[in-house]
């Protein structure tokens, strides 16, 4: 292993392994780039690597961000319509977006900003379950408690019910023990 150095402002680690033959690696790590390399390589073919390495991270980077971008129009088109078709269009926030700091809640409103997020871990669950979740901050953009008032704004989307049920289930089998790797007995 080579200490940290920079490349064009990146701090960068090269990490040399005698069991690696070929294949060359990167990933972030905090605010700096592991690459690892096979131990054989020669510096130049090592300077040749990093760059095209980090060429490839930059541009996860950016595919990621375009992404995040992408979906989180779509996810204030999204809760227009449920504003409109549920609410009569009286929720109106500035900003929904998905957001990946939210592990203990599935989404969040703050009725003062307007902003409502959403948790990342409900991309690919039911498309009835995500408009539950994004109709229930929507909600609480015009009631901000759980009293009466907010649960009748929720009446007109009938599978609130079954979403919540979805919900509770997917936390009942998180608390789960989980069998340890590759045991595949029950």
């Amino acid at each position: 292993m080579r200490p940290p150095g920079t490349v064009e402002g990146v701090p960068v680690e090269i990490r040399r392994s005698a069991r690696r033959t070929r294949s060359v690696s990167a990933y972030r790590e905090g605010d700096r780039t592991i690459v690892l390399i096979p131990a054989r390589m020669s510096e130049a073919e090592e300077r040749r690597w990093v760059g095209v390495m980090l060429e490839k991270l930059d541009a996860k980077d950016r595919d990621k961000e375009r992404r995040a971008t992408r979906g989180d129009a779509e996810l204030a088109e999204r809760a227009a319509r449920l504003s409109a078709q549920y609410l009569g269009g009286k929720a109106r926030p500035d900003s929904v977006r998905w957001v990946t700091n939210q592990n203990s809640r599935w989404g969040s409103c703050t009725p003062a900003e307007g902003t409502i997020r959403l948790s990342h871990r409900l991309q690919g669950m039911p498309e009835y379950v995500v408009d539950y979740v994004l109709l229930h901050e929507l909600a609480h953009l015009l009631v901000p408690g759980h009293g009466p008032a907010f649960w009748r704004l929720l009446e007109a989307y009938s599978r609130t019910e079954r979403a919540r049920g979805y919900l509770e289930g997917v936390v009942a089998a998180d608390r789960l023990p989980h069998p340890p790797d590759g045991d595949t007995t029950a």
